[in-house]
């Protein structure tokens, strides 16, 4: 019973010590407050991955696949399928986000076109 006493007893001087560690290292983390109504009238990138992109003229030129982040300067890259049918035979290429005009939650393309898209160079997600 001691020999269980005195284990639980390290335990916990170990677990008030690791507690104290999470403490100071949050102090030391900044938050900055987002007021919500602001967020509220963005977009969700639920929402974009998989919008159809089109250019002015309507016509289809990808699909958003995914949304990424930079991690070097937080730019917003969207990562396009171009070309393929049914999701095969497809292209990703990577283009910036505020490239996208937003109309009535659908993206367009300016000057844009399939062919143009495709000599972008191609995109791989990293292997991690």
């Amino acid at each position: 019973m001691l020999k269980h006493a005195g284990a639980a007893a390290a335990l916990l001087i170990l677990l008030a010590g690791a507690a104290g560690a999470q403490t100071s290292t949050a102090t030391a983390t900044r938050v900055t407050l987002i007021e919500p109504a602001t967020v509220m009238k963005g977009y969700r990138a639920s929402k974009i991955v998989g919008t159809t992109l089109t250019n002015e003229a309507n016509e289809t030129v990808g699909k958003i696949d995914d949304l990424v982040i930079r991690s070097d300067d937080r730019v917003v890259v969207a990562i396009v399928s171009v070309g393929g049918f049914l999701g095969m035979g497809d292209r990703l290429v990577a283009i910036p986000y505020d490239s996208i005009a937003w109309r009535e939650n659908s993206g367009v393309l300016p000057g844009a076109t399939k062919e143009r898209l495709k000599t972008f160079p191609e995109f791989t997600y990293a292997t991690k």
